[in-house]
C-alpha cells in the first residue's frame, strides 16, 4: 500500500482532514463511482414513479383507455425491477465502499504504529488509538457509504424540481428555493453538532485510556488499596462523559425532528399548493397524483441529504483524529544517505558511557543506578540517539530497519499477546522448530511452564498473558527473544521476577544458548553477574571499572557494595 500524502509533520487543520477523506475516495474510484452511478439509477428510478403514475391515471382511468392503463402499468413495472436491481447493487458497492474505507484505516493506523514504535506511547494515549481503532473507522467509512445514496439524492431532486417545473412554473419555484433552505436550516444545526461531537470524542478517548491504565494496574491498585480512589474517579469522568453524551444528543434529537418536520411541512405546502391549482382546472387530477407522490417521494431524498451531512460532519471529525496520528514522526529520523555494515560482526560501543561489547561474548553491566543501564541499552538498541557505532559505523548512519534486525533489547516492558503459544513463542514468521523452542525452553527454565499447559505451546493465550504470573511472563519474554536469535541481544534484568534456583539454572545456561553471538545482561544478580564472560561496572553514567565478577568483587569496593546489596535484596 502506498503511503498517505500526508507532507506536514505538524497538526493538521481542516484541508488535511478533507484531504485523506479524499485520498481513500479516490484510492476506491472504482467502487465510489459505480455506487455513485447507480445510487443515481435507483433514486431517479423512484423518482419517475409519480409520474408514470400520473399518465396511468390521466390517460388510462380518466380516458377509461385500457391499452394505455397496461402500456403505463407495464412502464411502471419497468421501473420498479429497475430500482429494485439498481437498489441491490448500490448497497453492494456501498458496504464494500464502508470495508474499503474502515479497514484502509486501520492497515493505515496499523503501519504507523508499527513505524513509530516507542515514539507512538509518548505521544499518543492508548483511548485514542483505542478510538480510532474502534469509533472512527466506523464515522469513516459512513461517510463513504453515504455517497451513494447523497448523489441519487440530488438527482432524484434535480429530475423532480424538472418535472415540475415543466409543469408549473410555482410548484417547480418550491422545490427549488424549498431545498435549499432546509439544507441552510439544517446546516446551523450541524455546526453545534459538530462541535460537541468534537468534546464528547476527546472526552471517550480519555476514558478509554483511564480503563485500559485501571485494567492492567488492578493488580496492584488492590495490594496498595488505591482501587476505590481510582474506581471513584473513573466513575466520575463517566459521568461527564455521559453528560456529554446527552449534550450531543440533544441536538441529534433536534435535528433528527427536523430532519421529519421540514420535508413534512414541505408535503404539505406542495400537496396544498397542488389541490387549489387541480380545482381551478390548471393541472389535470393525474398530475395532482403526481404532485402528491412527488411531495410524499422527496421525503426521502431530503432525510438522505440531511443524513449525508451528518454523516459526513462525523467522517470529517474521525479523519481529523486519523490525520493527527498519520501526522507524527518519530524521535528517530532515518539517514538521509543510509550508510551499510562490512561483513561480519563487529564491536558495538557507546562512547557515551564507554561500554564495548564483543561478538560471541557474554557481557554483563552492573550499574549503581538501575535507569543508567536501562539508559545504556536504550543507546545501544537506538532507541534514543547517542554516540554509538556497530562495527565503527554510527548506527545514526543506518537504516531503523537493520538495526532492528541486527540488535534486540528485551525489557520487562514487553508484552505477551493473545493467541496460541507457539506463535507467541515463535514469532510473525512461524518458523522455529519445535527443537529450538524446546532448547529456548530450556535455556529460560520455562518448559515447566508449557507443561503444565492443557494444551501445551498450543494454548491459547490470553490477552498481555494474564494467566501467567509475574516470574513466568519474564522467562517466556526470554524464551522469545533466544528464539528471534539477534546477532546483539541486550537483556534489562531479565531474571527480577524470579526466584534464586530458577535465576541460578538461567544464568548458567543463557551463555551456552548464545554461543557465538554478542549478549549483554544488564543485571546486578550475582548469580548472572558470575557467569558473564565479561563485566562492566558503571557509576554516574560511565563505565568506573572491568573485568571478571570475582575479580571487580575483590579489586572495587563500590562494585561489591552494589552486588551485595542485590544479594540482600
Amino acid at each position: 500500500m502506498r503511503s498517505l500524502p500526508v507532507a506536514d509533520p505538524g497538526v493538521p487543520d481542516h484541508r488535511s482532514a478533507t484531504r485523506y477523506l479524499w485520498w481513500l475516495a479516490v484510492r476506491t474510484w472504482p467502487s465510489m463511482a459505480a455506487g455513485i452511478a447507480w445510487g443515481v439509477v435507483w433514486m431517479v428510478s423512484q423518482a419517475l414513479m409519480p409520474a408514470v403514475i400520473g399518465k396511468a391515471v390521466d390517460a388510462g382511468l380518466a380516458d377509461r383507455d385500457r391499452g394505455a392503463l397496461l402500456t403505463w402499468g407495464a412502464v411502471l413495472l419497468a421501473l420498479g425491477l429497475v430500482q429494485a436491481a439498481a437498489g441491490i447493487i448500490r448497497h453492494r458497492l456501498a458496504v464494500f465502499n464502508w470495508l474499503a474505507g474502515a479497514y484502509r484505516t486501520i492497515q493505515l493506523t496499523i503501519g504507523q504504529a508499527n513505524r513509530l514504535g516507542a515514539t507512538l506511547p509518548k505521544r499518543l494515549a492508548t483511548g485514542e488509538v483505542v478510538s480510532i481503532g474502534t469509533a472512527d473507522i466506523g464515522h469513516i467509512g459512513n461517510a463513504l457509504d453515504v455517497t451513494a445514496r447523497g448523489a441519487g439524492s440530488v438527482a432524484a431532486i434535480v429530475t423532480i424540481a424538472a418535472i415540475l417545473f415543466s409543469t408549473s412554473v410555482p410548484l417547480g419555484l418550491v422545490v427549488i428555493v424549498g431545498v435549499p433552505l432546509l439544507m441552510v436550516l439544517v446546516g446551523g444545526l450541524i455546526r453545534p453538532l459538530h462541535r460537541r461531537q468534537q468534546a464528547y470524542r476527546d472526552q471517550q478517548g480519555k476514558l478509554t485510556t483511564r480503563a485500559g491504565d485501571i485494567v492492567t494496574g488492578l493488580r496492584v491498585l488492590r495490594g496498595v488499596g488505591g482501587e476505590a480512589t481510582f474506581a471513584a474517579r473513573y466513575r466520575a469522568e463517566s459521568q461527564a462523559l455521559r453528560s456529554a453524551g446527552v449534550r450531543v444528543a440533544r441536538v441529534e434529537s433536534v435535528l433528527e425532528a427536523a430532519q421529519v418536520l421540514v420535508p413534512g411541512v414541505f408535503v404539505v405546502l406542495v400537496v396544498w399548493l397542488g389541490a387549489r391549482f387541480a380545482l381551478r382546472g390548471e393541472i389535470t387530477p393525474g398530475e395532482l397524483v403526481s404532485f402528491y407522490g412527488y411531495a410524499s417521494f422527496l421525503i426521502a431524498p431530503l432525510r438522505t441529504i440531511t443524513e449525508m451531512i451528518d454523516k459526513m460532519t462525523r467522517g470529517h471529525v474521525a479523519a481529523r483524529r486519523v490525520v493527527s496520528m498519520l501526522a507524527l514522526r518519530r524521535d528517530l529520523a532515518e539517514p538521509a544517505h543510509p550508510a551499510s555494515l562490512p561483513d561480519g560482526d563487529g564491536d558495538l560501543v557507546d562512547a557515551e558511557s564507554g561500554v564495548v561489547v564483543r561478538p560471541g561474548r557474554l557481557t554483563a553491566i552492573a550499574a549503581t543506578a538501575p535507569e543508567e543501564a536501562a539508559a545504556i541499552a536504550d543507546r545501544l538498541g537506538r532507541y534514543v540517539d547517542g554516540e554509538v557505532t556497530l562495527s565503527g559505523v554510527p548506527l545514526r548512519d543506518l537504516p531503523l530497519a537493520t538495526v532492528r534486525e541486527r540488535i534486540l533489547v528485551a525489557d520487562n516492558d514487553g508484552r505477551l499477546f493473545s493467541g496460541p503459544l507457539r506463535a507467541e513463542l515463535a514469532g510473525p514468521d512461524g518458523d522455529r522448530s519445535d527443537e529450538r523452542i524446546a532448547a529456548a525452553l530450556v535455556a529460560a527454565s520455562a518448559s515447566d511452564i508449557v507443561e503444565a499447559l492443557p494444551a501445551g505451546l498450543d494454548t491459547v493465550v490470553a490477552e498481555r498473558g494474564r494467566e501467567f504470573s509475574g516470574g513466568q511472563q519474564q522467562r517466556l519474554r526470554l524464551v522469545r527473544a533466544l528464539l528471534a536469535d539477534p546477532r546483539v541481544l541486550v537483556l534489562v534484568e531479565p531474571t527480577s521476577a524470579v526466584d534464586a534456583h530458577t535465576e541460578q539454572r538461567i544464568a548458567a545456561r543463557l551463555g551456552p544458548a548464545r554461543a557465538g553471538r554478542a549478549t549483554v545482561v544488564c543485571t546486578t544478580s550475582p548469580l548472572v553477574l558470575d557467569r558473564a564472560d565479561h563485566v562492566l561496572f558503571v557509576e554516574d553514567a560511565k563505565v568506573a571499572a572491568e573485568g571478571s565478577h570475582r575479580e571487580l568483587l575483590e579489586t572495587e569496593p563500590r562494585y561489591a557494595a552494589v552486588v551485595t546489596r542485590g544479594e540482600e535484596s
